[in-house]
């Protein structure tokens, strides 16, 4: 990606925003970030902070994290630490928690990143605007697929950035760019000033390498291929273990003789009730 730079950032999101900034034009020079953790570590963030001379909330769920996090900025008046983890209902939602802060309602760049429930604290948001948006969403999940996982806290399975730009275009922003595991938007309105003729995910989403597909042949045999893999966990899926039909079965079905269409039959039958 041309602009790609990473100085804390993972998947070189430190230069995409630097220069998605440059185009926004008019900076507010504020940021908020959660999961902060220790608001070093993959921070989307730091670079404006320590960089740029950004004011930022940064807030971050973990005890342990947040005392290194209070602890590494420290010595920065303009860096705002808040132990809370970031909810959707109003008491624990991102709007509740900037009220006690002087962050402006129109912040330049707004960092989500909690490992499963990023489009539902998102959603949650109402008072609050910022300008840039950067949340994760999970990488395994093609790129045309839909995907919203439960609003609970104590699931982690992520969001495919499809249904993520869907939420934002109902909260009027627009995808200007997709990293590794972060999309990035944009407020519709200034969305002209980057030239972008086609901002659909498959045009803008250019890095699928943790993707798997299944797909099968005409004779009914189940394959593998892209990643390969079982993502977090490095498990590889096993193709023996994905088959759906006994060998005897996987053949062209009009290939089938008249004993063969009859296990058939009896197999699908079976099969559609869960009986094997």
């Amino acid at each position: 990606m041309e602009y790609s730079a990473d100085r804390n950032s993972q998947s070189g999101e430190d230069g995409i925003i630097e220069k998605i900034l440059e185009y926004l034009g008019e900076p507010t020079k504020w940021c908020v970030e959660f999961g902060a953790w220790d608001g070093h570590y993959l921070s989307n963030t730091y670079d404006l902070i320590a960089n740029k001379g950004y004011s930022a909330v940064m807030i971050e769920g973990s005890s342990t994290k947040f005392r290194e996090l209070a602890d590494n900025f420290k010595d920065n008046p303009n860096v705002i630490p808040v132990n809370a983890f970031v909810g959707f209902t109003k008491p624990d939602g991102l709007d509740s928690i900037l009220a006690d802060t002087e962050v402006p309602e129109d912040f330049d760049v707004l960092s989500i990143d909690i490992d499963g429930n990023d489009f539902h604290v998102w959603e949650a948001v109402t008072k609050y605007r910022p300008r840039l948006v950067i949340i994760e969403y999970n990488p395994t999940i093609p790129s045309p697929v839909e995907f919203v996982q439960p609003a609970d806290m104590s699931v982690k399975q992520g969001t495919s950035i499809l249904s993520l730009t869907r939420l934002a275009q109902e909260k009027n922003y627009e995808l200007v760019c997709a990293t590794k595991n972060n999309c990035l938007f944009v407020r519709s309105k200034y969305f002209d000033r980057f030239g972008i003729d086609d901002n659909s995910v498959c045009a803008i989403r250019a890095d699928e390498s943790l993707v798997t597909y299944i797909f099968n042949g005409m004779d009914g045999r189940v394959f593998v291929r892209g990643y390969g893999k079982l993502g977090w966990h490095g498990i590889p899926y096993l193709e023996s273990r994905m088959q759906q039909v006994t060998r005897l079965l996987r053949k062209f079905p009009s290939d089938f003789g008249p004993v063969t269409k009859y296990i058939a039959k009896a197999y699908r039958s079976l099969k559609k009730r869960r009986l094997i």
